[in-house]
């Protein structure tokens, strides 16, 4: 698990069927680099997040192969 800041929204006009619905959002890594992340929780600018990425990010989608790489898993209370 990666831990993030949630930097901002990232607006798309167009989505391929697979995609799963959610926001996709800009987050910063402790690390300071930062990458985009599919909200299915609803988490806003400003929030500290937990991130799971890779094969683990995709499979929590079990009824369709999400094209996912990078998928917000906790919203972390501080």
């Amino acid at each position: 698990m990666i831990r993030a800041r949630v930097t901002g929204q990232v607006w798309s006009t167009k989505r391929i069927e697979t995609l799963p619905n959610g926001a996709l959002l800009q987050v910063e890594l402790e690390n300071g680099s930062s990458m985009v992340a599919l909200d299915v929780l609803g988490c806003g600018v400003g929030e500290s997040v937990l991130i799971t990425t890779g094969s683990v990010a995709a499979a929590y989608f079990t009824k369709i192969k999400a094209p996912v790489d990078a998928l917000i898993i906790g919203s972390i209370d501080e």
